[in-house]
């Protein structure tokens, strides 16, 4: 499978939906390995912000991304329109905070990416598969996740509502599938709900024409496109917020009563428990060329995925052959604390070293740690998984939070100070 991006370049405009401000939003091509990257305009020097989970910053009625101190909100629709169109790369330039609304449905995206049209380009797509099942639950939400040959999606929900009550759909993702059966469902909201959702500063652009909008009774005007067409705008956004995976994904999902935010936590039980295939993939002969580390105090095995000055994942496999094991509670051997924020600083000693030229020649120095917490041993046989981010750069001077997690729990966190200097 090649790596997909778009043929051409592409051009909305409108009013957002939540902030109301009217953007210009430009699709276009992306080199091979970018990924889905949103770029402000409108803001100094044109920040880019990965449309990847790590960035999520509000789940609140929309998934809002951030990277510093650029945000983009209300990304569902138009991820969920480039996921079912399976494009891996892709630049979306925007003049201001949100995308516009629109219709209210993901069909205006998804007519925009075909009228651009498509082209394959050099590298392999990154794919996600589950290979044992597994549930989430976040709120009200609840997802039960199971091995599956493409994105297989099951979405439930339920109102006390004449027009909703219960509801339930499941479709395969494809592009067909997508456009017939998902595409043109619109978000919709309660007349009730308008004026407390804008004193919390959202539904500024709100108008009947970008939304089903409902009394307590029925529609306050037009007629659904779908008896159902609630619960196919849900399962739509699913497919927006898994999205940010970043990732072709092979997977079966029941969801009932999905939300944002639940689905947000979907895609992170997902990332850690999922089997991925990334080309970002560095293994040990790669990890010997950049860190200077040796045994035993090399305590990286593989990275597994990276987003260039944002983020990284690393594994260390932890065996009972480990040096440490020796004298640290022979009897009862966990590893010790020092050594998984050792693991961790590696893993972002990777990150901050690939931003420059010539890593070999440079060594990175960890001069602060600050909120490190161990949530629960590590233990022989366990399979850490490092996830770094970048929280600041300064000259030569980087912060970085960190998380170690086993089986998908946590078992420890803390941000990291380093800087650059000549090995």
């Amino acid at each position: 499978m090649p790596r997909r991006t778009l043929a051409g370049t592409v051009q909305l405009s409108g009013t957002g939906l939540h902030t109301g401000a009217h953007t210009m939003v430009r699709l276009s091509p992306a080199e091979p390995g970018t990924g889905i990257v949103f770029q402000r305009d409108d803001l100094p020097g044109s920040p880019r912000i990965p449309a990847r989970i790590g960035q999520v910053q509000a789940t609140e009625r929309r998934t809002g991304l951030a990277s510093g101190k650029a945000t983009i909100d209300t990304v569902e629709h138009l991820l969920a329109a480039a996921h079912a169109w399976q494009l891996d790369d892709l630049l979306i330039a925007i003049d201001g905070p949100e995308p516009p609304i629109l219709d209210g449905s993901f069909q205006p995206w998804f007519e925009a990416f075909e009228r651009a049209g498509f082209a394959e380009h050099p590298g392999d797509p990154a794919t996600l598969r589950v290979a044992e099942p597994f549930t989430v639950r976040e709120g009200d939400a609840y997802y039960v996740v199971a091995p599956g040959t493409g994105l297989q999606l099951t979405a439930t929900i339920e109102w006390d509502h004449p027009m909703i009550g219960r509801q339930s759909v499941n479709f395969t993702i494809t592009p067909t599938v997508f456009r017939n059966d998902i595409a043109s469902a619109r978000t919709f909201g309660f007349v009730r709900e308008v004026a407390g959702l804008q004193q919390r500063g959202l539904l500024k652009g709100a108008s009947p024409e970008m939304a089903v909008v409902l009394t307590d009774t029925g529609v306050v005007a037009g007629a659904l496109r779908w008896p159902d067409e609630f619960v196919r705008h849900k399962l739509g956004d699913i497919v927006g917020d898994l999205s940010l995976l970043g990732a072709r994904i092979d997977a079966r999902i029941i969801a009932e009563r999905p939300s944002h935010q639940g689905n947000v936590a979907l895609a992170r039980a997902l990332a850690r428990r999922a089997l991925r295939t990334d080309p970002t993939r560095l293994d040990i002969g790669s990890i010997l060329k950049v860190l200077p580390h040796r045994f035993p105090f090399l305590l990286v095995d593989r990275i597994i995925e990276i987003e260039p000055g944002v983020r990284i994942v690393g594994i260390k496999n932890v065996t009972v052959n480990e040096a440490f094991f020796q004298g640290h509670f022979p009897g009862h051997p966990i590893m010790p604390g020092v050594l998984i924020v050792e693991a961790m600083a590696q893993v972002s000693g990777m990150l901050l070293m690939r931003n420059f030229d010539s890593p070999e020649s440079k060594v990175v120095y960890f001069t602060a740690l600050d909120g490190v917490r161990f949530r629960k041993p590590v233990l022989p046989g366990d399979q850490l998984r490092f996830e770094v981010e970048v929280l600041q750069v300064r000259g030569g001077t980087f912060r970085t939070r960190g998380k170690a997690f086993v089986d998908g729990q946590i078992v420890c966190e803390g941000e990291m100070m380093a800087t650059l200097r000549p090995r």
